[in-house]
């Protein structure tokens, strides 16, 4: 849970304590904010309900493999 007087666009990067969207308690993890099209929210909310698992566990994989991927290729002199 993010602290009360920081803002939901600051880059403040606040400890986990209590969590309960499946991250590692002593990972530090920060809110971010993203503007997704609406037929994507619905399927992501619907493939959530489906599987029981927390939409912001299938964000988080998504932006990990989106960091392997242009990783590999800021690896070999391209820029991520």
């Amino acid at each position: 849970m993010q602290d009360a007087s920081a803002s939901p666009m600051s880059s403040e990067v606040t400890p986990a304590s209590a969590d309960s969207n499946g991250t590692d308690a002593s990972e530090s993890v920060v809110s971010t904010h993203v503007l997704v099209p609406i037929e994507q929210v619905h399927k992501l909310r619907e493939l959530a309900r489906r599987t029981r698992i927390h939409q912001s566990e299938y964000l988080r994989e998504a932006v990990e493999d989106l960091l392997s991927k242009y990783g590999k290729q800021a690896n070999n002199g391209g820029e991520l």
